[in-house]
């Protein structure tokens, strides 16, 4: 066994936490701040572009310090080594997790069966950029010698949401090629994708690491059966290329060897775009962007393995939601990004986080005895603020939210981007002191309202503050930060799963269903099925059989 299994709950750095959480679990963060004139100060970590102020969080030193001891009690630097030295820590499926060698430097090392891999990994981002260059230049052209003007990222999971999320996030660095993505097996959604593409100047990536993924192949199939309703099967070499290690199957499927990408099954598919996944965010920003954002990552994957766990914001960020999630039994956190471009970031950790540390038996196959993962979901200020904040404000649920802003905008625009920081600072503060009693009462004796009414409005005015929020402060959105960014959080899930004593990089729980979805397809094209459903089941299929 690569990692340690050792149940935090039996550590007596749990236990002292527990014993703790009574002391401190009612104090309120506006006492925090009054009783130390240094905890801004004292609970913020500088570090290279990126300001990262953790001192609106429900803990005092002493709550750090015991958290940091836990860290230490199972562990977590023995961990971090055997991470990024390639060491077997996906044990259940037999594989190393080394997506941070997908981004390391040149004269880097990382092992994988004796191999160094970084060789082969900069053979790839070779191909990349030559491929990106041929195709931005208009030097590879489709089959009737055109150029490619839009490109098509079919794939699902990883394969759609990294790549997605991060051309979204930086679309104020694109270059002219449009690019779209293509994911849900809904018919619908292919469709409206490519009602309004030409063919003839259209280029598919097609992002499958086994080729035999239900909802890809689907989608590809498809789209090569309409693609082919204008061009001949000879045109599928130019206009479609594959992400994949079914070598086989990608041939069969039309597509030319020279244009497949290799994967590697030691890059789990929500890490994936740091692989050949990233060829759509690549051509769609440029191979320098590209090259840009896994420098970001870089810089943080440096940070992480080399900083003290008390300036590591990696580190702080999951021992805090370990905190929340095991002690005061928050079981969501938000992520508020105070910009548009990052409208997707929430739903891309939502698989990152969810489907990584959703686990409920220990390193040692017994059933965990203590929550693990959290739920994850946010939108971006200041539209979240109009929706979901009433219930972080007033709830009755502890909620504690990340909030990430830029200070500087892309655009220029300062009026809009003060009015926009104002919302994110305000909410921050908004959310730590609340409005006590005393202030709700001066506030509605200055409306010259009735002493009944006041009465009356008094309790519903009242907000209890002493909501948690930690504050990313980034100089500007650049593929450097954004990769920096990216990384914080993967190696954020990583503690989480150490301390949590679980292993996050298998997804065995996706499973079950596509399984049952096979057998039900089975019967939903009238072919007999011997498996008797839930009464249920049955019934929802049969209704849908019969009114289909």
């Amino acid at each position: 066994m690569a990692l340690k299994s050792t149940n935090p709950t039996s550590t007596k750095s749990w236990n002292k936490l527990q014993l703790h959480f009574k002391n401190i679990e009612h104090r309120h963060l506006r006492d925090l701040f009054e009783a130390d004139p240094n905890r801004a100060k004292d609970l913020t970590i500088q570090w290279e572009d990126f300001y990262v102020d953790f001192s609106k969080n429900r803990v005092t030193q002493e709550t750090l310090n015991l958290l940091t001891d836990l860290a230490n009690e199972v562990d977590l630097k023995d961990a971090i080594s055997k991470y990024f030295g390639g060491d077997i820590i996906n044990a259940t499926e037999g594989r190393a997790v080394l997506h941070t060698a997908l981004r390391s430097s040149k004269d880097s090392e990382a092992f994988v069966e004796g191999a160094n891999v970084i060789p082969g990994v900069f053979e790839v981002k070779q191909k990349i950029k030559e491929f990106t260059n041929s195709v931005s230049s208009g030097e590879h052209k489709g089959f009737t010698g055109k150029a490619i003007t839009d490109v098509v990222n079919i794939g699902i999971g990883g394969s759609d949401l990294g790549p997605a999320m991060v051309v979204d996030a930086l679309q104020f660095y694109k270059n002219h090629l449009n690019t779209h993505f293509v994911s849900n097996v809904d018919g619908d959604h292919h469709k409206e994708i490519i009602k309004n593409l030409n063919p003839e100047t259209t280029l598919f990536v097609i992002v499958s690491k086994t080729f035999t993924t239900q909802e890809t192949l689907s989608n590809a199939n498809s789209i090569r059966s309409w693609f082919l309703e204008s061009l001949p099967q000879e045109a599928v070499a130019n206009h479609f290329v594959a992400v994949s290690t079914n070598i086989d199957s990608v041939k069969a499927f039309g597509i030319n060897e020279n244009n497949i990408f290799p994967m590697k099954d030691w890059v789990g598919g929500r890490f994936s775009l740091w692989s050949a996944v990233g060829l759509s965010i690549s051509l769609a920003l440029g191979y320098e962007n590209y090259e840009s954002l896994l420098d970001g990552a870089y810089k943080m994957d440096n940070h992480f393995k080399t900083a003290n766990f008390n300036q590591n914001i990696p580190v702080i960020s999951a021992l805090l939601t370990v905190w929340y999630n095991n002690f005061f039994n928050a079981e969501s956190e938000a992520i508020i990004p105070y910009t548009q471009y990052l409208n997707q970031f929430a739903t891309y950790l939502q698989q990152g986080i969810m489907e990584s540390n959703g686990k409920s038996v220990d390193r040692s196959g017994n059933p965990v005895t203590y929550q693990t993962g959290t739920i994850i979901w946010g939108e971006p200020g200041t539209n979240s603020q109009h929706a979901f904040f009433q219930l972080i404000h007033q709830g009755t649920k502890l909620i504690p939210a990340d909030f990430i802003g830029f200070v500087k905008s892309l655009h220029g625009n300062s009026d809009h981007h003060d009015k926009l920081m104002s919302n994110y600072f305000a909410q921050t503060e908004a959310l730590m002191n609340g409005k006590n009693e005393k202030e709700v009462l001066a506030e509605l004796e200055g409306q010259s309202l009735s002493d009944d009414k006041i009465k009356e409005l008094l309790p519903f005015k009242i907000f209890e503050g002493n909501k948690p929020t930690t504050s990313i402060l980034i100089n500007k959105l650049t593929p450097e930060s954004l990769g920096k960014l990216i990384a914080m959080y993967e190696h954020k899930i990583f503690v989480q799963g150490i301390i949590w004593n679980i292993y996050s990089y298998d997804q065995f729980g996706v499973e079950l269903g596509k399984q049952l979805a096979k057998t039900i397809l089975k019967e939903l094209n009238n072919d007999s099925v011997a498996n008797l459903h839930d009464a249920s089941t049955q019934q929802l299929v049969d209704f849908y059989k019969n009114n289909c």
